[in-house]
């Protein structure tokens, strides 16, 4: 499992990228995208971005 990015909402400001402390996270055309093999749904890119776009399944 990995957390849900709801796209419309990112806004590609790249704070959830630079929390995860796994590297499951990253932007493409200034959107995030998540690695489900490397993600661990530990929540802290949740708490951390700005406008709530990311959410556990």
């Amino acid at each position: 499992m990995a957390v849900n990015i709801e796209n419309q909402k990112c806004t590609g400001c790249g704070s959830c990228v630079d929390t995860c402390s796994v590297e499951a996270l990253g932007l493409v055309d200034n959107v995030a995208v998540v690695d489900p093999d490397l993600c661990v749904e530990c929540g802290v890119c949740m708490d951390e971005c700005p406008v709530g776009a990311i959410s556990l399944p």
